[in-house]
């Protein structure tokens, strides 16, 4: 079965006495072969070293077997375990993922946008830039049939997968802790609002402060477009320098709830007796902090799964709807940053 040009699916055919096209759809996992015809396929393939050959599979297919992602920054804990998500099912299913960073500029996003779509890609994960507010760069891939899934920072722009969590009930259910551990003066730092998930966490914070008939002072709610460390530094700077600080801050993410805290305690305020504050993200950064930090769960892996598995599902079915939402629900974790009862 050796020759210059290595093991052929045609190779494997003739050892089994089946059709090349009954090996070719066994090695994708094809559901129209039977699992015990998948199981001897893959077991001759792995013995006689057999290797798909990609390149000649793209130029058949004009595709490659690569996922691209497009995400903000792969330093931030939530990004990275995205990221493992959607590795994990690409890889099971024979993918590779290319993985671009936005920095969350949209000049950098609709470069990297281009670049994957050169490449040849098979399937598009994307994760919003703070700065995108026009999609016209996504249309490409639309277009040509190439699946486009976003995921957390979505649009509802487009004809396009969505895997999202419930941030407007995470809001609420934030919130609403806050109040019931005393908070009376309870403070937002937000990110941009024409983001999705700000506005939504936003529309939560205000739902929860109506619910319990708590005036809304818009002194009370600042947007940010980094929400950073450093940034935090002067949310917190900006709060408690207020004539009436507030007695909480609900914080859209980790990273500036971690430096509104480190702030409060170098100002001498108690944490969380004079001020309770609430992260967002479940980072680890949360428990190392002290006191550790009441945060709200993302399951970054799990939609990470999710957001693969749709781009592997529009590519093996091709008559899927395009436009279907996934959303999960989050867990409030509540730590000593708010525990005051």
């Amino acid at each position: 079965m050796k020759n210059k040009k290595g093991v052929t699916i045609y190779d494997i055919a003739n050892e089994l006495k089946v059709s090349p096209s009954t090996v070719s759809r066994a090695l994708k996992d094809h559901y129209s072969i039977s699992k015990e015809m998948i199981k001897e396929v893959k077991k001759v393939a792995q013995k006689r070293g057999y290797r798909p050959n990609s390149i000649a599979a793209s130029l058949r297919n004009n595709r490659t077997n690569n996922i691209g992602v497009i995400i903000s920054w792969i330093n931030r804990p939530f990004i990275s375990s995205l990221i493992s998500g959607i590795e994990e099912e690409a890889n099971k299913a024979g993918y590779n993922v290319i993985i671009s960073q936005s920095h969350d500029s949209f000049d950098n996003e609709v470069a990297n946008a281009r670049a994957l779509y050169d490449s040849r890609i098979s399937g598009l994960v994307v994760s919003l830039a703070m700065e995108t507010q026009n999609y016209d760069h996504f249309s490409q891939f639309i277009k040509n049939n190439i699946p486009v899934v976003f995921v957390d920072r979505v649009t509802d722009e487009l004809n396009s997968d969505k895997v999202v969590i419930d941030n407007f009930s995470a809001g609420f259910m934030a919130t609403e802790h806050l109040i019931e551990q005393g908070g009376e003066r309870i403070a937002l730092a937000c990110g941009s609002q024409h983001r999705n998930i700000y506005r939504e966490r936003e529309n939560g914070y205000l739902a929860a402060l109506r619910e319990h008939n708590i005036p809304i002072k818009e002194e009370y709610i600042l947007h940010s477009e980094l929400l950073n460390a450093e940034e935090g530094f002067r949310i917190a700077e900006h709060f408690l320098s207020m004539d009436n600080p507030p007695d909480a801050i609900f914080s859209v993410n980790d990273t500036a709830a971690v430096s509104i805290i480190q702030y409060a305690k170098g100002q001498g305020i108690e944490i969380p007796q004079d001020l309770a504050v609430m992260g967002f993200n479940n980072d680890p950064v949360s428990l190392i902090i002290d006191p550790q930090l009441s945060t709200v769960s993302h399951p970054a892996i799990e939609m990470g799964k999710l957001a693969a598995q749709q781009v592997l599902k529009q590519n093996q079915y091709k008559d899927v709807v395009k436009s279907e939402t996934v959303m999960l629900r989050t867990e409030l974790l509540v730590r000593a940053s708010t525990k005051r009862k």
